[in-house]
């Protein structure tokens, strides 16, 4: 199942961002929670079945993720259920995993519990941001979405003629890679990067974002990440920015953005 411990109260924070703040409402706790069913589909026990994808990806065998007043997890449906129970007993007991360096306590043992039915697991240690809506960067790239009439022209445009060489060249075949609510930053009215719902719940949405490499480190994987949380679709979901704590240029988005750190999350595949 999925469980939440919480170390501490629930707490209001801030963070600078640009000239203001940026407060963090709900309690991080709870929107870990809410990320948590935005990510993954879920059994009726609240075990993990699958990514909450349109590929149906399998999902890991456990997400552990945390902020400063707690932690988040959740067990894959197919684990047994007395290893599940050992490995829920000691995510009970794991400090806040908060920091972008910091590794759980337990992490050898989640290892060799998920090992007693097979390969060891492959894991995946990640940072988490929580997207504010409405957000505002300065750059001349002119952005279409798809909540627009230049978005439904866009998108027909590429269901008849195809897709562009620079996005096929990152891996998508057709439109039907373009995974709702999207924007694109168009440079000389070509895609230069796409921002994408990896993700999405009624309660929440996660952010996919990809750029042509010829653009990449020019500001539009920022822009369109801007433009995405203005969309009028998702204004009544939490909004989240996840990636590898190994991937230098996804937090270069971030940092662009001023974006705060929620916390950091762990996967075992």
């Amino acid at each position: 199942m999925a469980v939440s411990f919480q170390t501490g109260p629930g707490r209001r924070w801030t963070c600078e961002r640009g000239k203001g703040t940026l407060s963090l409402m709900p309690s991080d706790t709870t929107l870990l929670s809410i990320q948590y069913r935005t990510l993954f589909l879920a059994t009726k026990s609240g075990r993990i079945e699958r990514e909450n994808d349109p590929d149906h990806s399998p999902g890991p065998q456990l997400w552990l993720a945390g902020c400063p007043s707690g932690n988040v997890a959740g067990v894959r449906s197919d684990v047994a259920d007395e290893i599940a129970a050992e490995i829920m007993a000691l995510v009970a007991t794991e400090p806040p995993l908060l920091t972008r360096e910091g590794h759980p306590r337990h992490l050898d043992r989640y290892i060799n519990l998920l090992s007693r039915e097979g390969a060891a697991p492959k894991q995946n240690l990640g940072v988490i941001y929580n997207l504010p809506h409405r957000l505002e960067y300065g750059h001349g790239a002119a952005l279409v979405d798809s909540d627009g009439v230049e978005g439904e022209r866009l998108y027909a445009s590429f269901s008849k003629h195809g897709l562009p060489v620079g996005l096929l060249d990152l891996g998508f075949h057709d439109t039907s890679d373009f995974w709702a609510p999207w924007c694109v930053a168009l440079h000389d009215s070509e895609v230069a990067s796409v921002a994408f719902s990896a993700r999405l719940s009624e309660a929440g949405a996660e952010l996919g974002i990809a750029t042509v490499r010829g653009l990449r480190g020019r500001g539009y994987a920022a822009v369109a990440t801007a433009g995405w949380s203005r969309m009028l679709s998702l204004q009544s979901r939490a909004l989240f920015y996840s990636t590898d704590r190994t991937n230098l240029s996804s937090q270069r988005v971030a940092a662009r953005l001023g974006l705060c750190l929620l916390g950091s999350s762990l996967r075992l595949s």
